[in-house]
Order: structure tokens, then sequence, then C-alpha cells
């Protein structure tokens, strides 16, 4: 049976680096009906912590990823790993170390000096048994390193094909510091060997270690698993994805609205796709497709227009009870949700949504759009205003409207049109005058789906309340060029 695991450490939010490994992972064990380990490797106890733990689950659980066992915590098996290193001392397979990192740093600078590569030179490794055994009575720190047999390591890797290294390249790496902390080296084996991981799936800068790791499951006279390194991801500057690249958490796309089968579809299409790129797929579709031999080699780029693309697809495309479940929880945040909305004004609610979201990238634009049709405030863009309201005809012009609409008996998209040209006509003004300023008025924006469909969603109350909101809205850009004015005061008291 396949077994996977998927093992972050806990000293940051997760990253979507890790996340696409995790992806990788959950949909390889799902493909297969096999086993999907969550292990925490927190074997860093300075810097890790049960909250960056929690936070990544919560991350793996926003996106839709489950996990069969876990999560083990390395932190809690420190015991484990010392038992197996002295086990491999005992088989003459690793030795105690006591040098100091100063004297293993002064002979480094001794060989680099003479144009030499370092690597550690064996000082501990022939030292007569009653040495090792006094220094170890009189309580001296020794690590333990592995002995690094002659020979080539090599493994066939699933994405990168065959890969070897002389082992006289490698050094006798450490396996359990001085402080009686474990390694990664350790740590890693050992549990992969007990939780019978049978695949290996992980970015590609661990490469290097896959040699070390795989000694070691020999030395443990356990079944090596089989590899697969996948390509990094990259930022748009085509290096390596990282803070400057902007967000790179998972839970910070969650918070800017994006829609979790969406994340899904874009994480999951980085280095392999399930087939045409025009679509998103469903979860089950990903498992059905999924193989490893379709990953790419080539690293791919964090394309943040694609996972718009795909938001925007989604959210035009799942059925709208979907959506409106997707976002009752930020209206609720936003302090917009009421009961009535799928009760009393379901038909009203379902219209409204269905108007906003074709022009909806992320669940926050949905609610912004949202929010003036069911708010008593409206945000003013100063942009907008500054655009569309300050012409002195509008003074006269709104009233005007306002009693055409008052007049009108169905409140309809076809009736305010209708009485809105007749209005501009007599006026001798374009009809784009009013339209765009009621736009701003109405929503605050100068963007909006048609303002005949907003007219008609807004109701004939609020729409004619607002139209009295002209001094109101301008007033915005009086409170702007007194903030700016402020700054200009505090820039000349700087200087």
């Amino acid at each position: 049976m396949v077994r996977v695991r998927f093992a972050p450490s806990p000293t940051g939010h997760l990253h979507v680096g890790a996340l696409r490994t995790a992806l990788f992972n959950w949909l390889f064990a799902r493909h297969h009906q096999g086993v999907f380990v969550l292990r925490i490797e927190d074997t860093d106890v300075a810097r890790s912590s049960e909250e960056m733990s929690q936070s990544i689950m919560e991350a793996l659980r926003w996106v839709g990823l489950d996990w069969d066992e876990g999560p083990i915590y390395q932190s809690q098996r420190f015991d484990i790993y010392r038992k197996a290193a002295r086990s491999l001392v005992e088989k003459g397979l690793a030795y105690y170390c006591f040098c100091t990192p100063e004297e293993i740093e002064k002979r480094r600078q001794e060989t680099q000096a003479k144009g030499g590569h370092w690597k550690y030179d064996r000082h501990c490794l022939n030292l007569p048994e009653s040495q090792k055994k006094e220094l170890l009575e009189k309580g001296v720190p020794a690590a333990i390193r592995f002995l690094v047999p002659e020979g080539v390591t090599g493994f066939e890797d699933l994405v990168h094909g065959h890969i070897s290294v002389e082992n006289k390249n490698l050094e006798d790496f450490v396996l359990l510091r001085s402080d009686g902390f474990p390694t990664y080296h350790l740590s890693v084996v050992v549990d992969d060997i007990e939780t019978k991981i049978t695949h290996v799936i992980r970015g590609d800068d661990h490469i290097s270690n896959t040699p070390k790791q795989i000694l070691l499951y020999r030395a443990f006279e356990a079944p090596v698993p089989q590899f697969a390194h996948l390509p990094l991801i990259l930022g748009p500057d085509r290096k390596k994805l990282s803070k400057r690249h902007g967000d790179t958490s998972v839970l910070n796309f969650r918070d800017k609205g994006y829609l979790p089968l969406a994340f899904f579809n874009f994480m999951a299409q980085l280095s392999w796709s399930p087939g045409p790129e025009d679509k998103v797929y469903s979860i089950e579709e990903m498992v059905r497709e999924f193989s490893l031999d379709r990953i790419s080699k080539g690293s791919p780029v964090f394309d943040l227009a694609k996972l718009e693309w795909l938001n925007s697809k989604l959210i035009n495309e799942m059925p709208l009870s979907e959506l409106i479940e997707q976002l009752r929880p930020w209206l609720e945040k936003e302090g917009l949700w009421s009961e009535e909305l799928i009760k009393e004004k379901k038909i009203w609610f379902e219209h409204l949504v269905e108007l906003v979201r074709s022009r909806s990238r992320t669940l926050v634009d949905l609610v912004e759009m949202i929010a003036p049709f069911i708010s008593d405030k409206v945000k003013y863009d100063p942009e907008a205003v500054k655009k569309h309201l300050l012409d002195p005809k509008l003074g006269q012009l709104l009233p005007k409207l306002k009693e055409d609409f008052i007049q009108l008996v169905q409140f309809t998209a076809q009736e305010t049109e209708k009485v809105l040209r007749e209005r501009a006509e007599k006026e001798g003004v374009k009809a784009a005058l009013l339209i765009h300023s009621l736009r701003v008025l109405l929503l605050g924006k100068a963007v909006s789906p048609g303002i005949f469909e907003v007219l008609e969603l807004m109701g004939k109350e609020k729409t004619l309340a607002r139209m009295d909101n002209l001094p109101e809205a301008r007033k915005t850009l009086e409170f702007i060029k007194d903030i700016e004015k402020s700054g200009e005061v505090k820039d000349e008291q700087q200087k």
C-alpha cells in the first residue's frame, strides 16, 4: 500500500511551496487509495510553536486536505531518536565525536588556507576505546556521527531519473548533536521507517539530502522509499519564490477571498496538469488523473493572474446556492448578513449576487459590490467623486431626475432607463452624465454592473435617499485634501 507523508516545520505559517508538496502527496495517496500521514517536524524547539502547528493544519483543512494518521510531533519522540543513534554506534556504523565547534572551525580554516576542500576529517573515529569511555564517563559533550561507507549511492528519482553521488564526497554527518537533540536526517529516517513510508515526495532542495538518508535506511536495515523531487516554485522574476514577491502564506490567500477549490486547482497545476487549462477541475477529477510521471521538471512561475482567473471562473460557474454559502461568513464579518437574505429576501438577494458575480475576482470583491445594496452607508471613492460628481449642472439635474423617479409606479430597469434618457434629452445633456453620477451616488464607485439593473435592485426608496447625497459625497474630496495637507504639515515639521 502507498504511504506518504507531509512533514512541515512549525516555525512559521504554511508557505505556498510547502502546500504544493502537501497537495501532490495527498493526490498521490488518494489516487492509489493509500495513506497520507501528517508529521510535525518540531525538533527546533526554540523556533517551533503549537500556534504555528495549528495554523498549518488550519491551512490544510481550508484547502481541503485531510490526513489519515497524525499529527505526529517529533518533539515527543526524542528518546526514540537517541536510542536509534546509539544503536548505530553499537553496530559500528556511527561513532562519538568529541570535537567542539571551535576546534572544527579551526581545522576547516587551516584546510581552506591550503586550498583544500573541507569535510569532517574523522578526527574522533579512531580514538582508543578507553579514551572514548573515559570522555563519556566524564560527561564530555559528544555528538554522534554517521560513518559514511565507501562506494556510490544512487537512486531512481520519479521526476528527474537516475541520480548518484560518490560517497567520498559526503562527510560523516551528525545524527545526534552534543546537546542530545537529533538532526533532520536522523529524525526523518527514523520516522519514515516507523510509519512505513513508501514514497517521499518533496522539493528539489532536498535532493542533496537523499543519498545520506538512503545510507541511513540501509544502516537501519529498512526498505528504502522511492523518491520524487518537485521543481521549486519561482516568482515572476524567475527567482525562488519568497516574501519579496508578496504573500506566500496560504492563509493570506484565504483572507483575500480566494475560494479553496480555485486555490487547490492553482497550486496543483504548478508543475502538473489534469488536462486542458481552461477549466476548474473538481478534486475528484484531480485525484483520478494524478500521476508523478506527468510532473514537469521545469520550475513553474507563481502567476497571480492565473489564480485570479481561476477564482473568477469558479465564482461564475459554481451553483448560486453554494456561492451564497461561501459568501455568508464574509457578510457576517462585515455585519451585512441577516436571515432575511435567505428567507423573505431570498429571490432579491439571489438576483443581486447573480448580477455582481460576473465582475468579481474574489469573495472580497463580491462583498464590496454587495455592501451598498444592504448597508445604509456608502463609501465614496475619491477618484470616482472627482471624475463624476463635480459637474455644476448636477445640482439642478439630480433633483429633477429624482422627481421623475418619484412619479414611477413600477421602479424597473426599463422604466428608470426611459425617464433618465428623457430627462437628459430635455436638459440637453448626455445621458452618461446622469448615469455616471447615479452610479457613484448609489454605490460609491465609478464601475458597476448596468446602472438600470442596479437601480431596480437598489429599490426606489434607497435610490431616492442616495440621490440627495451629492454634498456628502463631495465632502470626501475635502476630507482627502485635509489629510494630504496634514501630511504636508508633518513633513515640514520634520524638515
